[in-house]
């Protein structure tokens, strides 16, 4: 776990980066996840604030936290930042999740076929908004590939092209962009951190 604090609102606010451990944990995550999916932030808002795409139960959330650390970031006990890791083995479990899965086994990085790697894949991103601008999101990435398999090279995700703020908070967070494709309503980025290369800063 990593604790720091950081200006919130109002006070100084703690903010510790662990692993979701219970229930409450999970359902604290479909409660952020909600308050941000791209059907309820309002479309004048989604280029400034970012928004998430899939929904998540807490049911399947203990399934992926069975096979991969779900990482979190509390303050007060409250959960105000979230990545969910995904096994490749669970790609057949969410069905809006299968084009990406199906994009991955066509791409290709440094000369090789994506599929030749070990990967995790970031599932999900999200930072509450009173907690953004602080570098939490690659906070939240770092524990995930800190607590990876020791065997795993890469970590990959997929980023709505027009989701600018999310495309700018994952390269300051050391994701190179390799390729992208439209699924037939949205255009992706396809985006590696390389787990063998130094994150950014050393």
């Amino acid at each position: 776990m990593t604790v720091d604090r950081h200006p919130g609102a109002g006070p100084l606010a703690t903010i510790a980066v662990d692993v979701a451990s219970s229930d409450r944990h999970l359902e604290q995550i479909v409660e952020l996840q909600r308050r941000n999916l791209r059907d309820r932030v309002a479309a004048d808002e989604q280029a400034t604030h970012g928004f998430v795409f899939a929904e998540h139960t807490v049911p399947l959330l203990r399934t992926m936290a069975a096979a991969l650390p779900q990482v979190i970031a509390t303050s007060g006990g409250v959960v105000v930042g979230y990545n969910l890791a995904m096994s490749v083995a669970l790609r057949d479990t969410m069905p809006q999740l299968v084009p990406m899965f199906d994009e991955f086994d066509r791409t290709v990085y440094r000369g090789r076929p994506l599929s030749t790697y070990e990967f995790v894949v970031g599932g999900q991103v999200c930072v509450d908004r009173a907690f953004r601008g602080r570098g939490l999101l690659g906070r939240l990435y770092r524990e995930t590939v800190d607590r990876a398999p020791r065997g795993v090279e890469l970590c990959v995700t997929e980023i709505a092209a027009r989701n600018a703020v999310s495309l700018k908070a994952h390269r300051r967070a050391g994701f190179e962009v390799i390729s992208s494709y439209h699924d037939g309503a949205e255009l992706w980025c396809i985006a590696v951190w390389d787990r063998r290369s130094p994150p950014p800063g050393g």
